[in-house]
């Protein structure tokens, strides 16, 4: 081998280095899942925060329900939601009066009032409604079709 031969292999190989390092970097660059990593990582991070908030609800309950597990707590918190009462004791509820300061027996139940006649019966509540004359014209037609579509106002 001649020295020309072996300067342009020695050059040749110098240059293989930097070259292939620069391929390496673009191949990784290039295909590297730079932004799934970003985004796994976000998720990662907003799945810590709720665990964390679930965690701070755990403990509240947690000593809420230390607190409520005493006998006291629970009937207290049974008579004053349940409207329940111990063994032996009566519920009494006193229901608001008129303005006589009579209760009437239909005011404690509306089950009881007495029932209202259809012809007295309003259709429509707050809304005063005006006949409108009928005539003999196309117009007669919508008129008509529009008092029988009244009800869905």
């Amino acid at each position: 081998m001649s020295v020309t031969q072996n300067v342009d292999v020695h050059s040749r190989n110098r240059w293989m280095l930097p070259l292939g390092v620069l391929t390496a970097a673009i191949m990784l660059g290039g295909w590297f899942p730079a932004s799934a990593l970003w985004h796994q990582q976000t998720q990662i991070n907003a799945t810590a925060a709720q665990i964390k908030a679930l965690q701070r609800q755990q403990s509240a309950l947690t000593s809420q329900a230390k607190s409520v597990d005493t006998k006291a707590a629970a009937t207290e918190l049974a008579r004053a939601q349940y409207q329940l009462v111990s063994p032996g004791q009566s519920l009494i509820q006193v229901l608001p009066g008129n303005s006589a300061g009579q209760v009437s027996p239909s005011s404690a139940d509306p089950g009881l009032q007495p029932l209202v006649s259809p012809s007295n019966a309003a259709l429509s509540v707050g809304s005063t409604t005006t006949p409108t004359p009928t005539h003999a014209s196309a117009n007669a037609y919508l008129s008509r079709l529009v008092r029988t579509l009244e009800f869905w106002r």
